[in-house]
C-alpha cells in the first residue's frame, strides 16, 4: 500500500516536471527568444537549466514535435518549427459563399459610392445625423489649446467623458464609477481588446443565432470556437442555451442589451434573470453591447444593471447617433479588469485618439443633441412603418415588429434565397444583408435585414419585386 501510494507520487511529480519543460518552451517560443528555426537548448543543458532528468525533457522535445510545435533534425538536434501561414480570416471555419460571409455585407456597404443604395448596412444616412452640432463642435475644438489638438489621450480616455457616460449608464440603471470605463476608438475596438483580454485561442465563445455579423469575423480574428443558440423575441431560446453551456462550457457570450441586432427583439426581465443565474452556475463571462441605447423609446432590461458588473461587461459607442467618422467607444466593467485593459489598449493603439472624444463630449454637451434624439426615434418610428408596409405588399414579412430601432428582420416568400436576392440587386448597385451573414447555423437562408432609414428609395423595392418574380432554377425544374 505504501510503496503503491509513493509510486503515484513519484508519477504526478514526473507529469509536473514535465509539463514544466514543456511551458517554458512555449514560453519562450510566444516570448519570440526562440523563433521559427532557431534551435532548442540541447537535452543534457536544457536539463541542467530545468533541474530534471534528460529522459524527462527528451519526452518534452517528443510530445512538442507530435504537436508541431518544434522539428526534430537528426543528428542536428531540435528546432522552432516554421510559423504558420498568415491568419486569413475568410478560410476559418466552414467555407461559405463569398456573398454570404461575415464580410460581405461590410465590404459592399464601405466600399459603395455615394450614390449607392444601401438599405443593408448598419448605420444612419448623413443628413438623419447632427451635423450642425458636429459644426459647432469641430468649430470650438478649432479654438482649443494644442494638447487637445495634438497629445494622446490619457490611458483611460478622458475624464468628462467617461464621467458622462457613467451618469448616461446611471439613467439605464447600471452603476459605475467613472474609474471602471475605458474609452476605446469603437464598439469594435472595445469587443477586440476584451477578447484579447479573456480569450485564449481555442476557447468557446456563445452567441446569438442570428446575430451581428462582425461578431463572428472578431471572433475568428482570435481564433475562437463560435457555438450559437436561436435567438428569440423575448431573448435566446433558454432551454439551448442551458444546454451549450452545460455541453461546450464557453467563456464568453456576446450578445446586444435593448434592441437586438439583426432582429429588432428586445429582452425580457425573466429571460436576462435566467440568462444571469445560468452564467453564475457554469461561469461564464457577458459581453453586452449596448450600441443602440439612444433609440430606445422605453427603457429596456439591461444584464449589467441587474449584475452590478460583476459578471457582465457593459460596452458602447457614438457612431449609430452622432457620427462614424468621430470614432469612439467604451467598455464598463469590474475595477480589478481595468488595469489589464489599459495595458493592453497602450499595447495595442498607445494613448488613443483624444480629438474624437473632445469631439464627442462637446457634441453631448450640447443641449441640442437630446432634441436631436427625440426627433431620430420619431423619424425611425415613421420609417418603419413605411418600410414594414411596403416589403409585406412584396410578401416579404417581418419576424416581428420591432419597438424601436432602425432594423426589420424580414423573411422572403418561400423557395427564394436571399443571397440570390443580394447578388441581383448589388447588379443594380443596391447593397442588400442576406440572412446567413448573420446565421452562425446557416439557418436564415429566407431573411434580409433591413435599415429603414437606408430604404426609403423606391428603387429598392423594385428591385425587390423583379428579384421575387424571377424564375427559379428549382421553380423551372
Amino acid at each position: 500500500m505504501v510503496s503503491d501510494t509513493i509510486r503515484m507520487s513519484e508519477e504526478a511529480k514526473s507529469g509536473t516536471r514535465l509539463s514544466a519543460v514543456m511551458a517554458a518552451i512555449r514560453q519562450r517560443i510566444a516570448g519570440r527568444s526562440l523563433t521559427s528555426g532557431d534551435r532548442l537548448p540541447s537535452i543534457r543543458s536544457f536539463a541542467g537549466t530545468m533541474q530534471v532528468s534528460t529522459s524527462t525533457v527528451v519526452e518534452a522535445y517528443e510530445r512538442l514535435v507530435a504537436e508541431g510545435v518544434i522539428q526534430s533534425r537528426p543528428g542536428s538536434g531540435f528546432y522552432v518549427a516554421s510559423q504558420a501561414a498568415p491568419l486569413a480570416l475568410s478560410e476559418i471555419g466552414p467555407k461559405l459563399d463569398r456573398a454570404i460571409d461575415p464580410f460581405w455585407v461590410s465590404r459592399q456597404s464601405l466600399a459603395s459610392g455615394d450614390t449607392d443604395l444601401k438599405p443593408g448596412c448598419g448605420w444612419l444616412p448623413p443628413s438623419w445625423l447632427p451635423e450642425d452640432g458636429m459644426r459647432r463642435a469641430l468649430r470650438t475644438l478649432s479654438r482649443a489649446n494644442g494638447p487637445v489638438l495634438a497629445d494622446y489621450g490619457a490611458p483611460l480616455g478622458l475624464p468628462a467623458l467617461r464621467q458622462l457616460i457613467a451618469r448616461r449608464m446611471g439613467d439605464r440603471g447600471i452603476e459605475a464609477s467613472p474609474d471602471q470605463i475605458i474609452l476605446t476608438e469603437s464598439g469594435t475596438q472595445a469587443i477586440d481588446l476584451l477578447c484579447r483580454f479573456l480569450l485564449e485561442p481555442g476557447d468557446t465563445v456563445l452567441v446569438d443565432d442570428p446575430c451581428y455579423f462582425n461578431f463572428h469575423a472578431l471572433l475568428r480574428a482570435h481564433r475562437a470556437r463560435i457555438v450559437s443558440v436561436p435567438y428569440t423575441p423575448a431573448g435566446p431560446d433558454m432551454a439551448l442555451f442551458a444546454q451549450a453551456l452545460d455541453q461546450h462550457r464557453p467563456r464568453l457570450y456576446i450578445t446586444n442589451s435593448a434592441i437586438h441586432n439583426p432582429t429588432g427583439a428586445t429582452l425580457s426581465p425573466v429571460t436576462a434573470h435566467r440568462v444571469l443565474k445560468l452564467a453564475e452556475a457554469f461561469g461564464l463571462t457577458i459581453i453586452e453591447d449596448d450600441i443602440f441605447a439612444d433609440f430606445e423609446h422605453t427603457l429596456a432590461p439591461r444584464l449589467a444593471a441587474f449584475d452590478g458588473l460583476d459578471r457582465v461587461i457593459h460596452i458602447g459607442s457614438f457612431s449609430k447617433t452622432l457620427s462614424a467618422s468621430a470614432r469612439c467607444g467604451f467598455i464598463a466593467t469590474r475595477p480589478d479588469w481595468i488595469e489589464g485593459l489599459i495595458d493592453l489598449k497602450i499595447a495595442t493603439s498607445f494613448g488613443g485618439g483624444r480629438l474624437a472624444a473632445e469631439l464627442v463630449l462637446n457634441v453631448l454637451r450640447d443641449g441640442s443633441y437630446r432634441k436631436h434624439i427625440e426627433g431620430l426615434r420619431l423619424r425611425l418610428s415613421h420609417a418603419m412603418g413605411e418600410v414594414n408596409t411596403r416589403l409585406k405588399s412584396l410578401g416579404i414579412e417581418p419576424w416581428l415588429e420591432p419597438q424601436a430601432g432602425m432594423f426589420l428582420w424580414s423573411r422572403l416568400p418561400d423557395g427564394i434565397d436571399a443571397a440570390d436576392v443580394a447578388r441581383e440587386a448589388l447588379a443594380e448597385n443596391i447593397v442588400l444583408a442576406p440572412g446567413n451573414a448573420f446565421s452562425l447555423s446557416q439557418s436564415a437562408t429566407s431573411y434580409l435585414r433591413f435599415n429603414v432609414a437606408q430604404s426609403t428609395d423606391i428603387r429598392i423595392f423594385e428591385a425587390l419585386r423583379k428579384a421575387i418574380a424571377r424564375p427559379r432554377k428549382s421553380a423551372v425544374a
